[in-house]
């Protein structure tokens, strides 16, 4: 099974949620660190890193004798990575997403792919806990072929945990894509339901199971928990805003671990979820 932590926005505490719930779960569980912008599962983990491993990504690459400036290229690129002015071929690698149509259509095949560094994967472990992150390079703006690699590494004979981006862009779709679940995990305030709707039409579109965390559950209003009513959306975990659990979180500390009692809790909202997949 697979289960997506996403959130509408960032700060909501879905790192916590699925750091602590993959340490609960008491077998052999894998966890990716999708979040390849600004990845921090790694802080409160803590893994013995194995493998690291460079992603590229494949750009055009223009053999300028062969070229006959047909313009063919240039109109099939959605994205304007290529750009013909007269008899000069300009490429633009950052906007290029890589889908390898101007290979395709060049006559004279003058066009070939070269790679382009987008960052890197790093492997490791953590007792029995497997743990794979992604690092987008700094500058890279395509963040998407990065977590499909991260993504790669989700093993068939185990469970997932996926700690996504934040948000409901690209980034967000990518890693949730494909799961069985989508655990959202947001805070009871008019900015964190104004995300959470959103991030509820998203996970719609993809039509996934899901269900709702609601972190710092003993702030704020009642309006979260009136939405979740509506939509029919289970509410499977609060968690208090407790000064215990910040000072684990601010020192990079695991809470199943700083305080115990959590542990059971956390292993109850995977089994809920075990049962809704199921």
């Amino acid at each position: 099974m697979i289960i997506s932590v996403a959130s509408g926005k960032g700060g909501t505490g879905k790192t916590t949620v699925a750091t602590n719930m993959a340490v609960s779960m008491g077998s052999d569980v894998q966890l990716l660190d999708c979040d390849v912008e600004e990845p921090n599962a790694h802080l409160f983990i803590n893994p013995v890193m194995e493998q690291k491993k460079t992603v590229y990504a494949p750009v055009p690459d223009i053999d300028e004798t062969k070229c006959n400036f047909c313009k063919k290229c240039a109109q099939i690129c959605r994205f304007k990575a290529i750009a013909v002015i007269n008899e000069i071929i300009l490429t633009f690698p950052e906007l290029c997403h890589s889908c390898g149509g101007c290979v395709a259509v060049c006559p004279e095949k003058a066009i070939t792919e070269t790679g382009r560094e987008l960052g890197v994967i790093e492997i490791g472990h953590r007792n029995n806990l497997g743990f794979v992150h992604g690092r987008l390079r700094i500058g890279e703006a395509m963040s998407p072929p990065l977590i499909r690699e991260v993504r790669s590494y989700t093993p068939s004979d185990r469970p997932t945990i996926i700690d996504a981006p934040p948000g409901t862009s690209c980034p967000v779709i990518a890693a949730m894509r494909g799961t069985d679940f989508v655990l959202m995990v947001t805070e009871p305030t008019p900015f964190g339901l104004h995300d959470l709707k959103l991030a509820v039409e998203a996970v719609k579109l993809l039509d996934i199971p899901r269900g709702l965390v609601i972190n710092r559950s003993d702030i704020g209003d009642d309006g979260v928990r009136a939405y979740a009513k509506k939509e029919n959306i289970p509410v499977l975990m609060e968690i208090p805003f407790d000064r215990g659990i910040a000072e684990a979180y601010s020192k990079g500390r695991l809470v199943v671990e700083e305080m115990p009692e959590w542990k059971e809790r956390f292993r109850t909202l995977y089994l809920q979820i075990q049962e809704i997949v199921g």
